[in-house]
């Protein structure tokens, strides 16, 4: 059978940086950035992105677009004789499917909080109910089941139509949308009365702030944040290499893909900031950034309705490309892994989601009282186990899968790497990557651990 493959390169990178932008940049970025002191962070963050997430991204799309398989067959097909490296595909099909458990619901918020703004919810809304109508949406199970449904239909609709047809021609434009709306929304942020302000806090480096804050939490924070962004560890991102031609440089298509990603997390900054400060609203509010903070900065706007329900359209884009992306690599698992044909895989991937996502749902309102690691609701278990394990072992795998003379190997992994026109990488990085980039991923691990 042959491999599909995107139609042009345009395709391949806006959504492989899809699958990068999320959640993660719009939501977590600029609070963890205002957490930690603004600016100083921001500098880490992009030295820790250079260091440590475009080194890993090459490593996971070398080894698609080497095997030209997803994960499982694709160790198998690098792997030398004998050796277990295909197990750790296994783990990264596990990782999938618990990031989706509640993955969907989140970008079932952003979708139900579009549709709140598009219909007037919020108007005249008092700024001490705007927490209530968050609090009654995760306390509803009927209407939080809805939209994470709606999310995953949505989700398995455009995956079911394959690479061309479906994934590549609709998330192609919807990033194009996602990119035009950041750039209004922050063009219309900085006309805000207090903008200069906030756009000072969030870029220019102040070390009185980051030392406040503690300097060394402010580099593990960076570090972090600047590896858990693009999503590395449980193959989302190997899948695409599959789809690849050998035209371009991994090199080059990686730095490519991660100026897309800082892009959006950047400008996103540049929304949320200048806003906070016009509005007096303080800017490390921590995750209710976006559900209570932001509301009560759009309702005392003027044409407040209309910036909230695009700002919310922009997050939903946001979410749904990531969405699709990990569905993609599901159904392609499965397609590999058990021989099904993609409406069979799409179909069984639909069953399993809705189902495997229904205790994410549950764990704000009828399983309120479950708490599965330590104090832990559903979501907040669900997600440490991925992000803080599953993540961080699965980057560490494929990096000495692809350096070590144990793996595939440093020298086939760079010659994948280097096939095509662009930027290469040096062999001279071979002792960095062997020695060096291994601790620095430990270190996220245990911290992450701990």
């Amino acid at each position: 059978m042959n491999r599909e493959s995107f139609a042009s390169r345009l395709g391949f990178l806006l959504v492989s940086a899809g699958c990068a932008i999320g959640i993660g940049n719009v939501w977590k970025f600029p609070y963890i950035t205002g957490q930690y002191g603004g600016g100083v962070f921001v500098l880490f963050y992009l030295l820790f992105l250079i260091l440590m997430g475009i080194p890993v991204l090459t490593m996971e799309l070398a080894v698609g677009r080497g095997s030209r398989q997803s994960a499982v067959k694709g160790y198998a097909a690098l792997e030398p004789k004998g050796s277990k490296w295909h197990v750790h595909g296994w783990f990264c099909l596990v990782g999938c499917y618990l990031l989706m458990m509640y993955y969907t619901t989140v970008s079932g918020w952003m979708l139900n909080y579009f549709v709140k703004f598009l219909t007037g919810s919020f108007n005249g809304v008092a700024e001490d109910a705007v927490a209530g109508v968050f609090g009654g949406m995760l306390a509803n199970t009927g209407e939080m089941a809805a939209y994470m449904a709606v999310t995953v239909l949505l989700g398995i609709l455009v995956c079911s139509l394959g690479i061309q047809k479906g994934i590549e021609k609709i998330t192609t434009v919807m990033m194009v949308c996602l990119l035009a709306l950041i750039v209004l929304l922050a063009v219309h942020s900085l006309t805000l009365s207090g903008a200069a302000k906030g756009v000072r806090f969030y870029l220019l480096p102040d070390f009185s702030r980051a030392k406040a804050a503690g300097l060394g939490k402010v580099i593990t924070a960076a570090m972090n944040q600047s590896f858990f962004t693009l999503s590395l560890g449980i193959s989302s991102m190997e899948i695409f290499g599959s789809y690849m031609t050998k035209d371009f440089t991994l090199g080059g298509e990686s730095i490519r893909i991660c100026a897309l990603d800082t892009f959006v997390a950047l400008v996103a900054g540049l929304i949320i900031f200048p806003a906070c400060f016009s509005y007096s609203v303080e800017p490390d509010a921590g995750p209710a950034l976006i559900f209570i903070t932001l509301p009560q900065v759009f309702n005392h706007m003027a044409g407040g309705q209309v910036w909230g329900t695009l700002f919310f359209l922009f997050m939903t884009f946001a979410s749904l490309s990531t969405v699709i992306a990990v569905f993609e690599n599901l159904i392609a698992m499965c397609i590999d892994c058990f021989g099904w044909d993609r409406r069979k895989s799409s179909v069984i991937n639909l069953i399993v989601l809705l189902v495997g996502s229904l205790p994410c749902v549950f764990g704000y309102n009828i399983w309120s009282n479950v708490h599965l690691i330590g104090a832990r609701d559903v979501l907040d278990s669900e997600d440490f186990i991925v992000s803080n394990l599953l993540l961080p072992t699965g980057a560490l795998v494929f990096l000495l899968f692809c350096v070590t003379k144990w793996g595939w190997g440093f020298d086939k992994y760079l010659a994948e790497v280097n096939e095509g026109r662009g930027t290469k990488l040096s062999p001279a990085l071979k002792p960095y990557f062997q020695f060096i980039l291994p601790v620095l991923i430990l270190v996220i691990l245990i911290q992450g651990l701990l």
